[in-house]
């Protein structure tokens, strides 16, 4: 029942917390950081209840590291956030142009392209993939090591996205009911927990497909999207198919990059000359 359950309760949660926020005129700036840690418990729990790979778990030592790359993560999402904000108050239209109800599943679909196309492109950069393969140094894929980045990276991609929908002229209620969904859907891919969202899955990411992402097999290493899957198909990068799972996760070449408990040359790792290879597919 869990493993039913588990995907289809989050999104009534997402969409019961974008209702009420809007409906009570809660500041959303003070529930995105509540939503959340709501979300990173749900399926924390679900990870103990429905784990994938019991060895999947973070240990201690990891789990402490992994926090530290959070809050890091946290820095460099709040950066992007005032660097946008900045400059949509400066160039930005001073109304929204569409009605909310188009406006939500609109800037759905082009935040969602933005995102895949920032991601893949961060995987052909060579410069781009000494920041975003910082996220691919662990061996395993769970919830705890979503949040594995070089906080660079996270501004880099966030700033982007939100700039492009901010500019179009997308209300920041809309942003906002868009950014919890794909903050939930994030997570969600990266959850180690066994469950299967079917034929879904063509048009949602679910964890079977953003695994294969992490595959160090760099033939089936595609699944750019971690919300609307649909872009995988429409550029050739949906690899999945019932059954397929990876054989090991990770880096195709681990001594590229320094380990995750390695915080300062991870850090510094972008400007140091080191044999470096783009991880794509």
């Amino acid at each position: 029942m869990a493993r039913r359950l588990a995907h289809p309760l989050l999104l009534l949660g997402v969409l019961c917390t974008a209702v009420a926020t809007l409906r009570f005129h809660w500041a959303p700036d003070q529930v995105s950081p509540l939503a959340l840690i709501a979300v990173i418990g749900y399926l924390a729990l679900l990870e103990r209840l429905i784990p994938y790979r019991t060895d999947w778990h973070p240990s201690g030592r990891e789990l402490r590291w992994y926090s530290v790359y959070f809050l890091l993560s946290m820095v460099g999402g709040g950066l992007a956030q005032g660097l946008v904000t900045a400059l949509v108050e400066l160039l930005g239209p001073a109304r929204p142009a569409l009605p909310f109800a188009l406006e939500v599943p609109l800037a759905l679909l082009l935040g969602s392209l933005g995102d895949y196309l920032v991601h893949r492109w961060s995987h052909r950069n060579r410069w781009l993939w000494r920041l975003h393969g910082v996220h691919h140094v662990p061996d395993k894929v769970n919830v705890a090591n979503n949040g594995v980045n070089h906080f660079l990276d996270v501004l880099f991609a966030q700033s982007v996205v939100q700039l492009l929908l901010a500019l179009i002229g997308f209300s920041a209620d809309s942003v906002f009911v868009v950014g919890i969904f794909v903050m939930a859907q994030g997570y969600f891919v990266h959850a180690n927990i066994d469950v299967r969202i079917g034929l879904l899955g063509h048009v949602l990411a679910g964890p079977e497909l953003h695994r294969l992402h992490h595959s160090t097999d760099l033939a089936e290493a595609g699944h750019y999207a971690s919300d609307l899957s649909l872009w995988d198909h429409a550029f050739g990068s949906f690899t999945w198919r019932p059954g397929r799972t990876p054989e090991t996760v990770g880096l195709t070449d681990p001594a590229a990059f320094p380990a995750t408990g390695e915080l300062g040359a991870t850090l510094l790792h972008p400007w140091r000359r080191t044999r470096t290879t783009e991880q794509s597919a």
